[in-house]
């Protein structure tokens, strides 16, 4: 039983590390630009470290590092971190959260970042075990907090023209939906987007991702109301009956078999 366990958790961690190495290569580079970045914002390499390891937010690291390096009130922190990662809660609706072991979901919550749900988007993530979904999970904040690492501690070695570097995040976000849109072919969903960005960008063009996600998740929610409504003249308890199975057609009459007895 116990080699049997061994060859399962073997198999998935396999699994995983598949699973991640497109992801990878885009996160490790990333963290490599997250932790030059800090170093270069007057923050000594290991927050680089820390950040990565305790928030884990992707984007919001991004803007915290500039909210701390100017000494931002907590309040305003706490609503950023509010505003930008709201759409976590999206993500828990169908992200395979019940396959994984309860004390697992605990870590499995935590790490839930756009990557880890890319990866399980379009219903492939559905047969996966718990610990294939834990691995590909651990696998990607490894990288992340990897590259992070590694590029605070050679931030030093690195000249100080950095402009351009914080798009890499940019970068990734449209890959991963590329790749979203490859999977589910949902056209109202990136102009939902697109329409929030371009609200954000005449209402607000200073705080653009601050205005841009709470629109963006309100429309969503005013799509999933709309889509839920029931059709004109149906009332909303009433659902049609399904059609009644046609008839089974009669089974052919077996052949009667005779026998002729031949006359004496």
């Amino acid at each position: 039983m116990r080699v049997m366990r061994e060859t399962e958790g073997s198999r998935d961690f396999a699994a995983a590390v598949r699973d991640t190495a497109s992801v990878g290569l885009s996160l490790f580079p990333l963290g490599i630009s997250f932790g030059v970045l800090v170093v270069h914002s007057g923050l000594d390499w290991w927050w680089a470290t820390v950040f990565t390891g305790v928030i884990y937010a992707g984007s919001l690291e991004f803007l915290l590092l500039g909210l701390v390096a100017s000494a931002a009130p907590l309040g305003q922190i706490a609503m950023t971190a509010l505003l930008v990662n709201i759409r976590h809660i999206f993500y828990g609706l169908s992200f395979p959260l019940r396959q994984v072991r309860p004390l697992g979901r605990v870590y499995a919550t935590f790490a839930l970042t756009d990557e880890a749900y890319a990866l399980t988007a379009g219903g492939r993530a559905r047969s996966w075990s718990g610990a294939r979904i834990l691995w590909m999970q651990v696998l990607c904040q490894a990288y992340w907090v990897g590259g992070a690492t590694a590029g605070a501690l050679a931030g030093a070695l690195i000249p100080l023209d950095l402009h351009g570097l914080d798009f890499a995040l940019t970068a990734l976000f449209v890959v991963l939906t590329i790749d979203a849109w490859r999977a589910q072919r949902d056209l109202p969903a990136p102009l939902l987007a697109a329409a929030s960005f371009a609200v954000a960008a005449l209402l607000a063009p200073g705080q653009l991702l601050l205005v841009a996600m709470p629109l963006y998740a309100a429309s969503l929610l005013v799509r999933y109301a709309l889509r839920r409504r029931p059709a004109p003249g149906i009332p909303a308890s009433e659902t049609p009956a399904p059609a009644a199975p046609a008839p089974a057609a009669p089974a052919p009459a077996a052949p009667v078999l005779t026998a002729t007895v031949p006359e004496r």
